[in-house]
């Protein structure tokens, strides 16, 4: 009698898990374009250095990157972007790709080396401004919308080496000349600019952890061999901001009135969680905010740093002098975010932190994580889903969460998802048709849309979303393990093969009825197939 009770019992269960799984899979399987306003841009996104290869050709100078990647043991698999996608030769292909995906526009940035080799030092490289003409001209012709990013990460070896790069005063004009170029050479045709791609991911990574070149650092973070993980990140994201600023202000007073763009900056950002719903934990992710979103979005839009950050950093926090502060507020016109996961926070200042596992972010009872540390567990439970990156994990509520935020922070700036994407589980040991049939990427885009179509409907304004990637590529220190491409790149071959979400993207954008079909299919077999288990019994 006790073993029929649990096998009904269970049978209950299980109906009401099919009940609430097919109800919730209805729900992101009813996101359709029509639920976002006209107008709206849906794209895919790339970096120059992740995709170009072509690291010597036509006059194109080191980059930074193009140093750092054949530094042994700084790469997975010893893997560097010399050849990446091979995109400078394949571009016309590429566009291509993107055309018949439907995509309405295309979101890429420029090789600063390729068109300033040696930055200042040196002369503008027109082959490089020549191929970035055309393919501006291709996307164009297709009917995709440039979406362009000056600096992703990447600038001449020579400015580090001359002068510390980020470190020094002297990159904001560096980089205010390298901006001029660009706006005089594609400002005719380039009605969205980004000026720098995530900003504090790039201080937390080159100057706090060192995994990132210059790759300086100071303990606990990490191991390298000069650098300083508590003063550096800050003075790098000072330097970064003006630089922004600046060029900001130039196109505004040269080129917006006559071309009518706009300029804005990206920023990473995951959504944070309180570990514990206690006041301390609350605290510590609305500092774990503070700490990277708002280190950025703050002195842009309202003139200074966020005040919960000079609180715990002091004097250390580099300080906007009035004219600064002048220069900088209400310096963009447009928010980019780039949101992958959700994690919990954990406050330090009044409990003892301690990471156990490579899913905690070390921080803890240092002032430059603002006393927290972030974790992906609770109680041996997962916050969501693994990807192949280790901090990413699938939450779609936390992409209404993070816009519902910026919305209320900033009064409802308009902003953009400039990335979001999901990247394979075990992508080395994959093979390549198992990669075109990835169900979970198109259940992830669409639960992540159906969560920002909810935060528009509450009015948010939010004008574009972008997949990360257009297709697989050098994913920085992974080198090409990680995989988060529409579609897959034979590293043999280069040949690109479209994977079932490049197809789910394409009727997506087309209102196709066959939306959703294979993934449906895919999530009623596994439904099925448990009912069939617990029957047996």
């Amino acid at each position: 009698m006790k073993s029929s009770s649990n096998y009904f019992s269970s049978l209950l269960f299980l109906c009401f898990l099919l009940f609430v799984s097919v109800n919730s899979f209805e729900e992101l399987n009813n996101v359709k374009r029509s639920n976002f306003p006209d107008g709206f841009l849906f794209g895919a996104a790339t970096s120059a250095y992740q995709i170009e290869g072509a690291f010597l050709e036509d006059g194109k100078g080191l980059s930074n990157w193009d140093v750092f990647s054949h530094t042994n043991g700084r790469i997975k698999n010893g893997d560097n972007g010399d050849i990446a996608d091979d995109h400078y030769h394949r571009f016309q292909e590429d566009v291509e790709l993107m055309h018949s995906i439907g995509l309405n526009s295309y979101r890429f940035s420029i090789s600063w080396s390729r068109v300033l080799p040696r930055g200042g030092f040196g002369k503008v490289n027109f082959a490089g401004v020549m191929f970035y003409d055309k393919l501006i001209d291709s996307l164009l012709l297709k009917g995709i919308t440039p979406f362009v990013t000056l600096n992703h990460h990447d600038h001449p070896q020579e400015l580090e080496e001359k002068y510390g790069a980020w470190l020094n005063p002297i990159m904001q004009e560096e980089f205010l000349y390298f901006a001029q170029i660009c706006f005089e050479s594609f400002g005719d045709r380039v009605k969205y600019w980004t000026t720098i791609n995530e900003p504090n991911m790039f201080a937390e990574m080159a100057y706090v952890r060192g995994v990132y070149p210059p790759a300086r650092c100071t303990p606990p973070f990490g191991n390298c061999s000069a650098g300083n993980s508590d003063t550096e990140p800050l003075v790098a994201m000072h330097n970064m901001l003006l630089a922004h600023a600046k060029a900001a202000k130039l196109y505004r007073e040269h080129f917006q009135a006559r071309y009518g763009g706009l300029v804005g900056i990206v920023v990473h950002s995951f959504m944070y969680k309180p570990l514990m719903n206690n006041a301390y934990d609350r605290d510590a992710a609305y500092r774990a905010f503070v700490f990277t979103a708002a280190w950025v979005f703050d002195p842009l839009v309202h003139g200074d740093y966020p005040p919960e950050m000079r609180k715990y950093l002091l004097d250390t926090l580099p300080s906007f002098t009035s004219d600064e502060r002048k220069l900088i507020k209400d310096s963009i016109d447009f928010m980019g975010i780039n949101h992958y996961g959700t994690l919990y926070a954990k406050d330090c200042i009044y409990s003892t932190c301690v990471c156990s596992n490579s899913s905690c972010i070390a921080g803890g009872d240092h002032p430059i994580h603002g006393y927290l540390i972030t974790l992906a567990e609770k109680d041996g439970v997962s916050i969501g889903e693994p990807t192949g990156m280790s901090r990413f994990f699938v939450v779609p509520k936390g992409m209404e969460e993070i816009v519902d935020y910026m919305t209320k922070r900033y009064h409802n700036k308009p902003m953009f998802v400039t990335e979001n994407g999901y990247s394979s589980l075990n992508p080395t040991t994959a093979q390549a048709d198992e990669l075109q049939h990835d169900i979970k990427r198109v259940e992830f885009h669409k639960s992540y849309l159906a969560s920002l179509a909810k935060a528009i409907r509450k009015g948010a304004d939010v004008r574009g979303y972008f997949i990360w990637s257009l297709m697989d590529n050098f994913e920085w220190t992974d080198g090409y393990e990680l995989k988060f491409g529409l579609y897959y790149v034979d590293r043999a071959t280069l040949d690109r093969v479209p994977k079932l979400s490049a197809k789910w993207y394409r009727d997506f954008l087309t209102n196709s009825s066959l939306n959703g079909e294979e993934t449906g299919k895919a999530i009623s077999l596994k439904y099925a197939q448990a009912a069939d288990h617990l029957s047996d019994k």
